[in-house]
């Protein structure tokens, strides 16, 4: 696989998404800050279960929905992610494998469960979620394809896995490998409290290891310790190739060391849903990349995933993204695809 048969591979916490509508009250009820991801254990898991009213269970993770969107742009992408031979490991590995993605990890036949994810959505459409890994937390380095990460052009990291200690080993492995390929490593810094739990060993990574960082404004701000949007921008300029960081409705910015772009939101009809919001705008930023577009360009096919995925409820694309793209940039976007 030398010749970057692929064009992304993403390694992350393989989670089903258990979605429920929810309101302050029940945040509330439950002690849950609004608009972040808490880490649960099993029993906290069952308990909060059976608290919340019905959702909807379908396949997730924070790459993984980055992967999935790569492949529904018409990228060539692969997953690596470490579920358990149980029923919702099995929704996992099915749906994953329906959107096109290439997803070979092997289940595991005992320890803990297939990892879940409760996404509750507000009526204001910001989720708070809670985590329960289960099997993730038994991804190691042996779980990573030295030949999908050397034929793949860019290894796309999640900055969850450096809460499991053995997963934080695989992403350390994955992009020396990539590296040592020629190849380009690329995170997504995934939460504020993600940030706070591990911010030196991600300001190592994005200073030493990163060639492509994906962050929001708060993300950015917490991972240099500042309230100021403009000092976060100033300190990671140069820190990494490019950084491409989103700012809800105000859009995004793209800092590499000689420039800023700032390009504006794309137009949606309605917001229903920000679950997603962040992983569809890297699915469409590294599709773009891959194929040669210009920063600007990468950044609206972000964007233009984004809307639509926040349109409606769940992390995944419900309607045909190759049609949105061609709508909104032209035909020519999606032709004489490498």
């Amino acid at each position: 696989m030398a010749d970057k048969t692929i064009h992304v591979a993403g390694i992350g916490n393989a989670i089903v998404d258990v979605l429920v509508h929810a309101d302050d009250l029940l945040l509330h009820r439950l002690g849950l800050t609004k608009g972040v991801m808490t880490l649960i254990d099993a029993e906290q898991a069952e308990s909060i279960y059976a608290q919340l009213p019905p959702g909807i269970e379908c396949s997730g993770g924070s790459a993984a929905n980055t992967i999935a969107g790569i492949a529904a742009l018409g990228g060539r992408a692969a997953y690596v992610g470490k579920v358990k031979s149980d029923q919702l490991g099995q929704v996992f590995r099915h749906d994953i494998r329906n959107m096109g993605v290439h997803f070979e990890t092997e289940a595991d036949d005992g320890g803990p469960s297939t990892a879940r994810c409760f996404v509750l959505v507000t009526p204001d459409a910001q989720r708070t979620m809670l985590t329960y890994l289960g099997a993730c937390v038994e991804l190691g380095p042996d779980d990573v394809d030295i030949g999908l990460i050397t034929g793949a052009e860019i290894t796309y990291l999640e900055g969850y896995l450096y809460d499991p200690p053995e997963a934080k080993r695989a992403f350390l492995k994955a992009a020396t490998v990539a590296h040592g390929a020629g190849r380009l490593v690329s995170l997504s810094l995934s939460d504020p409290f993600c940030v706070d739990r591990h911010r030196d060993a991600f300001l190592d990574l994005v200073a030493g290891h990163v060639d492509i960082l994906f962050a929001n404004e708060s993300e950015l701000c917490s991972l240099y310790k500042t309230e100021s949007f403009d000092e976060a921008v100033r300190a990671v300029r140069g820190h990494c190739r490019v950084a491409a960081v989103t700012r809800g409705d105000k859009g995004s910015v793209v800092v590499t060391e000689d420039e800023t772009q700032v390009v504006a939101a794309d137009e949606i009809e309605q917001l229903v849903d920000t679950t997603g919001a962040g992983d569809l705008y890297a699915a469409g930023f590294l599709f773009g990349f891959t194929q040669g577009r210009d920063l600007a360009t990468c950044a609206m096919l972000g964007g233009i995933a984004a809307g639509e995925v926040i349109s409606h409820y769940g992390a995944r694309p419900e309607r045909s993204l190759k049609d949105l793209v061609r709508a909104k940039l032209g035909p020519h976007i999606l032709e004489n695809l490498r």
